[in-house]
């Protein structure tokens, strides 16, 4: 069994996630916390490029393929995985402390709501269903904290105070 720590950041299309968690690992680093991101994407995705050699090892039959260079490694998989096995990797194969999640709004996992005023769609669930808010909407008021999208540093901080609730076993 291994230990990690997983925080979602759950919001319509369009409500900040994928800004606000660009903006919270560089802030996170610098508070000592290492950092990876599993993201959800409903409309399919295409990174293993036509004539490339992980796309040609697929194609011959590779459930997967790894290519490792002088900066990066990547990993190919011709079959989609759970959020639960998504996890599980990420946390054998990177030395982080702190797997971020964005989307998968029905996950189990604790979460920060994210929802922008632009937008008018809320918030993806209750509000009691998060660990805390973000958004730019100053009427919002909770039993939890609530911050502004261009305050990072509080998001950050908050994260690091409460790392120990973000604990899961895998």
């Amino acid at each position: 069994m291994h230990k990690t720590h997983v925080l979602g950041f759950a919001g319509y299309s369009g409500s900040g996630k994928t800004t606000l968690i660009e903006k919270l690992i560089p802030q996170l680093e610098k508070m000592g916390i290492r950092t990876a991101v599993i993201k959800h994407d409903a409309h399919g995705l295409r990174f293993d490029a036509e004539g490339k050699d992980s796309q040609r090892f697929s194609a011959a039959g590779a459930v997967c393929s790894l290519v490792s260079g002088p900066g990066q490694s990547a990993i190919f998989l011709r079959e989609p995985l759970s959020l639960e096995r998504s996890l599980g990797i990420l946390a054998v194969l990177s030395d982080v402390d702190l797997i971020l999640i964005e989307g998968y709004k029905d996950n189990r996992y604790p979460q920060i709501g994210v929802m922008r005023t632009e937008n008018g769609k809320g918030f993806t669930n209750k509000t009691e269903r998060f660990e805390a808010l973000v958004t730019d909407d100053g009427s919002v008021t909770a039993q939890i904290p609530v911050f502004y999208p261009d305050d990072v540093e509080a998001v950050a901080a908050y994260i690091v105070d409460n790392m120990k609730n973000f604990e899961i076993s895998l």
